[in-house]
């Protein structure tokens, strides 16, 4: 079942970056009544007593700094450690510090990877270090490793048009160049099984990404039904770049590949944290991010930063005594590097009660300075959001961009026909640091991180306040 599950998730997340920017204002103007676009200017003031009280008041910096003490303490929070258990317990601990009561968790059977050493190194044409970090749930290599002869191709078409003699018992090295995540990350997801199919020993990937300091990316990867699970990792764009110079001169190409790596299943939680609504309490506005990270780095942008924002906005609600007529629900989802397993959990646990979420968001691809929202629903659904977004073009977060379907684990919930949408920020550098070592507080801004929190309060409250529901 996880396995099919994953496959749905990289389905999701290859068509969720198909998007473009909203143009539909003359639409709007004929779905909208003037009263709702009279009721949603009306929120102005409260927009800006949220925006004043993160940016310049009590609220300044304090995303940044409980942000900084979570990584600081915890660091990597990989799905079924210890540690994202205890991560779990301070952020309930820090939660109840503010006087928020009504927390819950739902446990939830999670995979848990550990990676183990892995070395890789050029034996022909010449002696190299290759740095290398293994994909998740990759398979283990004997003790000696695996020698053989390296076979670069830059896509699976170039693959399939190659003899299975010509592939058999050698390592494939996928080398396509970066487009966008979405169009790339297929290589690093399903290239371990194609090459296998191949008779390929192992495979390897170019880093999917736009920019590297010799720094390589891991992430998820899934093996077919039916085929032999070979090792598979990722490298440097330096290290990829040169063997595929080596290999266009007909250079022979020999690396030697050791990985381990231990798997089973473990326990986790995913945690809900409620503000409940004064009139519709039942109706829920979710805003969410995960609190698990990968093993490499610190998992202070993917996603400390998303579960800080998320936390904050009720948190900043209780504070000013805002209290909206729908619930705001924030979703600490677990294990989502390795499946979207929390969001799924969640999606079993809660089927019959998917009709009551109004809307939901989620904060999964960077907290830098925030731009809008990516919104998935009916056109209807959207005019809403953008007439909402207006409020925000002070701060220059007013734009709406379209998606089939934004995020990662609330895209899960999404295609229940639930509304939904996605942080729209200026991460062009995001996948530099993403899935590496670099992922660290240093990535983040105090008041782009402001910015956001204020941005993502203000809007849910909005949203989770206004007299009309979000409609289907």
């Amino acid at each position: 079942m996880l396995v099919f599950q994953i496959l749905i998730y990289l389905f999701i997340f290859v068509v969720s970056h198909a998007r473009h920017v909203s143009k539909t204002s003359d639409i709007c103007k004929t779905l909208l009544s003037e009263e709702l676009v009279n009721e949603i200017a009306s929120y102005e003031n409260v927009k800006e007593e949220i925006l004043k009280y993160v940016m310049k008041g009590e609220f300044k910096r304090k995303t940044y700094d409980e942000l900084a003490k979570f990584v600081d303490k915890f660091g990597a929070r990989p799905s079924g450690s210890e540690v994202l258990e205890d991560s779990i317990d301070y952020m309930i601990q820090l939660s109840q510090e503010e006087d928020i009561t009504d927390i819950t968790t739902e446990k939830v059977e999670v995979p848990h990877w550990v990676r183990g050493k892995e070395v890789a190194t050029m034996l022909k044409p010449r002696e190299k270090n290759i740095a290398l970090l293994g994909l998740g749930r990759s398979a283990t290599t004997p003790e000696e490793g695996i020698t053989a002869e390296v076979v670069v191709v830059s896509s699976f078409e170039k693959l399939d048009a190659a003899k299975y003699e010509d592939i058999k018992g050698k390592i494939v090295l996928y080398d396509p160049i970066f487009t966008t995540y979405g169009e790339t990350v297929v290589y690093r997801s399903q290239g371990a099984t194609k090459a296998a199919e191949k008779g390929a020993v192992a495979a390897l990937v170019r880093s999917i990404a736009p920019f590297s300091i010799n720094s390589p990316h891991t992430g998820s990867q899934t093996y077919g039904e039916n085929v032999t699970q070979i090792p598979t990792a990722a490298i440097t764009l330096e290290d990829a770049d040169l063997i595929r110079r080596l290999y266009d001169r007909g250079e022979t190409i020999e690396l030697n590949i050791k990985m381990f790596s231990t798997f089973d299943i473990g326990m986790s939680r995913n945690t809900i944290i409620d503000l409940k609504g004064i009139e519709k309490p039942e109706k829920l506005v979710i805003v969410s991010g995960h609190i698990d990270s990968w093993d490499v780095g610190q998992g202070a942008m993917d996603d400390g930063g998303g579960l800080f924002v998320s936390w904050a906005a009720p948190v900043i609600l209780k504070r000013l005594n805002l209290r909206p007529r729908r619930t705001i629900r924030s979703i600490f989802w677990t294990a989502e590097e390795l499946g979207l397993v929390g969001a799924y959990a969640y999606e079993k646990n809660h089927k019959d009660e998917l009709s009551n979420i109004n809307f939901i968001m989620e904060s999964d691809e960077g907290t830098f300075a925030p731009l809008g929202l990516a919104v998935a629903g009916t056109q209807e659904a959207k005019c809403i959001i953008a007439e909402i977004l207006k409020l925000f073009e002070s701060i220059n977060a007013s734009t709406l961009v379209e998606e089939d379907s934004p995020g990662s684990d609330i895209a899960v919930i999404i295609k229940n026909g639930v509304p939904g949408a996605s942080l729209h920020n200026a991460n062009e550098r995001y996948f530099w640091f993403h899935h590496t070592e670099g992922d660290t507080m240093n990535v983040e801004d105090p008041d782009e991180l402001d910015l956001c929190t204020a941005f993502w309060t203000a809007v849910s409250y909005i949203i989770a306040d206004i007299s009309v529901d979000i409609p289907r």
